[in-house]
């Protein structure tokens, strides 16, 4: 799950609580659900921020819709390619609409708000169930796409994290690169050391890059609590407010602004291990190691690894395709589905995202095997974690994480006294 804009939140957590009831005024077409597939009309609406807004991204879901319409030759296409910045107020808008989209692909931890507000529907009409998933798709994301025992999305990608080191720089501060530093308390003695300052004290090459702009650092805390053996939420309850959680936020808290300046991103907003300016940091599911990429000087410098504070883990968010309750084709928004997830298709659109592709074989696929990063990932998607069973303001929940844990990070706000204050909004 991207780090969303925090507009459409409230809109969208006002529109979800009238979205049981309310059917809304918008003009939709009439439902080709029951109609042979070669007869029906209509268009298809699909919310999908899997392609990228480029060329080949366009020329890929070309090919889906062309797949696509083997089965619906007379079925439109109107895709809407929005990003995980402007996701929610998509949804929320068309919602509020009463014109609801076909196909919407959102991410970890959205399914279950959604799904309770009746706002997915049961793949179980179209003989999946969690049952078939799980001999289908990558394990991680499966979890993620239920509510209630039941299936209410697809995974198609899984983007995966993991943590790197330039192995000269730990050379140059007196650490062993082939020993990495696992634990949280290892990687702060590490940190400091990697860190440079120049002559007026401001820090000119970070220890340890959080891959997290400012205000978003609630992924980075879920990770980090994961290694230490606790899930954010357990069976949909807070469980960060412990000792372990406060610790953890605590352990941020010291880091931030000590050996990475507060919110530090490049232009690219692209890990800053992979081209020199950290010496250590959290980094994506790919890199390019050609000389249109970061270079292969620069590949042989870095050594991948996972945290481990008590558990080994790595962090797994993805992108999960759903059919909307409110469709009027919702038959040919699961053929649209299973034009989306045919393997080549899903090898494509992971090669654009430089993400994973979700069917259960994804160790072999080409994505995988393209790179090093991506192979790293891809053997560690057993130690997935990510933002699981959240309560169904999670919506909601996660901009206010974002907004409290910046305050505790910037020492404005007793990190014990944000994590409680988090576990009492929760429901």
């Amino acid at each position: 799950m991207r780090r969303g804009a925090r507009s459409g939140l409230v809109v969208l957590a006002a529109v979800l609580g009238l979205a049981a009831s309310s059917c809304g005024n918008g003009v939709i077409d009439k439902s080709t659900d029951g109609v042979p597939p070669a007869e029906a009309t209509g268009t298809l609406r699909v919310l999908i921020p899997s392609f990228p807004s480029s060329t080949k991204g366009r020329e890929e879901f070309d090919k889906v819709v062309k797949d696509f319409q083997k089965t619906y030759p007379k079925m439109k296409v109107e895709p809407d390619f929005a990003t995980y910045n402007n996701l929610n107020e998509k949804m929320s808008t068309s919602i509020a609409a009463g014109i609801p989209y076909d196909v919407m692909v959102t991410g970890v931890g959205w399914i279950q708000p959604f799904a309770s507000k009746r706002i997915f529907a049961d793949l179980a009409a179209y003989g999946v169930t969690p049952e078939v998933i799980k001999e289908k798709s990558v394990a991680a994301l499966i979890e993620p796409a239920m509510y209630e025992g039941k299936l209410f999305a697809y995974p198609l990608l899984a983007d995966a994290r993991a943590v790197a080191l330039r192995k000269s720089a730990f050379r140059e501060a007196g650490l062993d690169p082939d020993k990495p530093p696992t634990s949280l308390a290892e990687i702060k003695v590490a940190a400091e050391k990697l860190t440079k300052r120049g002559a007026g004290g401001s820090i000119t090459r970070s220890g340890f890059d959080f891959l997290a702009g400012a205000t978003s650092y609630r992924q980075t805390y879920t990770t980090l609590l994961a290694s230490t053996g606790t899930p954010l939420y357990l069976d949909g309850q807070p469980n960060y407010a412990g000792e372990k959680g406060v610790q953890t936020l605590q352990w941020l808290k010291s880091l931030v602004g000590n050996v990475q300046p507060y919110g530090q991103q490049n232009a690219a907003q692209q890990p800053l291990v992979l081209s020199g300016e950290a010496a250590m940091g959290i980094v994506g599911g790919a890199v390019d190691c050609s000389e249109k990429g970061i270079g292969q000087k620069n590949c042989d410098d870095l050594k991948f690894f996972r945290f481990d504070s008590g558990q080994e883990i790595e962090y797994v968010g993805g992108d999960l395709a759903s059919i909307g309750s409110r469709s009027r084709h919702k038959d040919a928004a699961w053929a649209f589905i299973q034009s989306l997830t045919v393997p080549t298709t899903l090898d494509a659109i992971a090669k654009l995202n430089k993400k994973l592709p979700a069917y259960k074989d994804a160790g072999n696929s080409p994505q995988a095997k393209s790179n090093p990063l991506s192979k790293f990932v891809a053997d560690g998607l057993v130690h997935a974690v990510n933002e699981n069973s959240p309560p169904t303001n999670w919506l909601e929940m996660r901009g206010n994480f974002d907004i409290q844990l910046t305050q505790a990070v910037l020492g404005q706000k007793d990190p014990a006294k944000v994590l409680a204050n988090l576990a009492g909004q929760s429901r």
